[in-house]
């Protein structure tokens, strides 16, 4: 298979263009805060790197059901990963979450 170069900026770029576009619109639909997680936030890019995004947002929806929100709002041109916590349920966790974890800890905050 032949090696494409410079795939690894063109897909970056690709990725922070997303990343912007979404900064743009999500405060409008209810987002309060975002985290950027996982590779790309570490500066790993390669050909499956999606957006891994932790939000916080006031809903009533089963969390199940919460990515599907933004999805459907967003219509995403990359591959992304919604990961959507209430307020609530940042500042008094049931137990611990990894994902929570990581976004405090190593995550980027790119929102609120």
């Amino acid at each position: 298979m032949p090696m494409m170069f410079g795939f690894g900026a063109q897909r970056r770029q690709m990725l922070e263009t997303e990343l912007k576009r979404f900064l743009d619109e999500m405060p409008r639909l209810g987002m309060e805060t975002m985290f950027l997680v996982g590779p790309f936030a570490q500066g790993k890019i390669g050909p499956g790197t999606v957006l891994d995004l932790v939000l916080v947002q006031e809903t009533d929806e089963p969390v199940h059901w919460r990515a599907d929100f933004w999805t459907t709002h967003l219509r995403p041109q990359v591959g992304v990963n919604f990961y959507v916590y209430t307020r609530s349920e940042i500042e008094n966790p049931l137990f611990p979450d990894r994902l929570l974890h990581e976004a405090f800890n190593n995550g980027e905050r790119v929102y609120g």
